[in-house]
């Protein structure tokens, strides 16, 4: 077996392609970086970095060593986050702000109540997970499903409709076709949704690149803007039920379209058999399914 540090400096670097990078995240000097690297290569027989002016890229023999030394790291981190995690009885779900409070917040008690041996932390937050890096063990991702390395499960579908407050509709004398939408406010006019809707409705390249940018980082906070008159937003209906029954906001046009993407459950391939993860994988789909 080579040196488990020289490994360990030969993952890093491969993964940011970058000694200096991967010294600063070892808390090396760069000298050392290249020194476990000169002796991996040593004991490899060939090179297995090629060294340019402001980076380095992994020869064909570093390509071959990479897959498996990562895999074997990531094996290593994941079997101590486990153990760790497992000790203190806590499971740490990463969500986003609108699944969250739209979805998860609601229904996150009766897991509790069927686990009250796990306590669960969540953490709300639009950034992707680095499930090496970071001690969280599941996280609800917006997107197609397709994350290498991961295990996604579709909780639920986002298809998308614009909605907006029945005094905003009546201030142009209602919402009678998509085109009088134009003639409101769009909240966040650069979100793909726009023209995957119009397009849909049958209007092609609809321009709203020249309206203001109103980005709000997150569905939830784009629904409150309706409500309160401020534009009109493209949500997902089941979000808001509650919203349109009480007659605070309005769906102007059944069409509902989607592009594909839902909200799914992901963590590791290798986490699959984890006691807590397995909970609430169970958890999620059984419930997603009756609602």
């Amino acid at each position: 077996m080579p040196p488990l540090a020289a490994l360990r400096v030969f993952e890093a670097a491969a993964r940011h392609s970058n000694f200096t990078r991967a010294a600063e995240e070892l808390g090396m000097t760069q000298a050392a970086v290249s020194y476990q690297i000169k002796l991996l290569e040593e004991r490899s027989g060939g090179p297995l970095f090629l060294r340019k002016s402001r980076q380095v890229e992994l020869t064909e023999l570093g390509r071959r060593l990479a897959g498996p030394v990562t895999e074997a790291f990531d094996l290593i981190r994941g079997a101590f986050s486990s153990v760790r995690q497992e000790a203190q009885g806590v499971l740490v779900i990463n969500c986003g702000p609108t699944f969250a409070a739209r979805w998860l917040a609601q229904r996150i008690g009766t897991f509790q109540l069927q686990h009250p041996e796990l306590a669960v932390r969540l953490d709300v937050s639009n950034h992707q997970v680095d499930f090496a890096r970071e001690a969280v063990d599941v996280t609800i991702r917006a997107g197609l499903g397709n994350w290498p390395g991961l295990a996604a499960h579709l909780v639920k579908p986002a298809p998308f409709t614009p909605m907006l407050s029945p005094r905003l509709a009546a201030s142009i004398g209602g919402v009678r076709e998509p085109a009088d939408l134009l003639k409101l406010k769009i909240i966040d006019p650069s979100d793909p949704w726009w023209q995957v809707w119009f397009k849909a409705a049958g209007y092609d390249a609809v321009a709203l690149d020249a309206r203001s940018r109103s980005q709000m980082g997150a569905q939830v906070l784009e629904a409150q803007a309706a409500v309160a008159g401020q534009g009109v937003a493209i949500l997902t209906p089941d979000f808001y039920r509650e919203e349109l029954e009480r007659g605070l906001l309005v769906q102007p046009f059944d069409l509902v379209a989607s592009n594909g993407e839902g909200y799914w459950l992901v963590y590791p391939e290798g986490r699959r058999n984890n006691r807590k993860i397995r909970a609430f994988r169970d958890w999620i789909i059984k419930v997603a399914g009756e609602a």
